[in-house]
């Protein structure tokens, strides 16, 4: 059983993955219209084949770390961790003698 130091670790990957996902999303959509630019403009020119390396690049990322979140979803590191004690307590209750 993970420890319960293990979430809030794990919360924070699951957060910053999402945030990379969204870089390398628009990476790859960037670098797609690059290379579609270039192949119409300068086919198999060198200018677009760099855009189609990096296209592939930005692709590969961005399957990465939508598997990484799939993988630490599965393991329900984005469900919020319940604690036995209430937040809400106003102070010890003593009994009257």
């Amino acid at each position: 059983m993970a420890a319960n130091t293990d979430h809030p670790m794990s919360l924070r990957a699951v957060r910053q993955l999402r945030r990379v996902r969204a870089f390398y999303a628009a990476g790859v959509l960037l670098w797609a219209a690059s290379t579609a630019w270039m192949g119409w403009e300068h086919p198999a020119s060198r200018q677009m084949w760099v855009s189609a390396l990096l296209l592939a690049v930005f692709t590969g990322l961005l399957i990465t770390a939508s598997l990484w979140i799939r993988r630490l979803e599965a393991t329900g590191a984005d469900r919020p961790v319940h604690h036995a004690a209430s937040h809400k307590t106003t102070g010890p209750r003593h009994a009257h003698a």
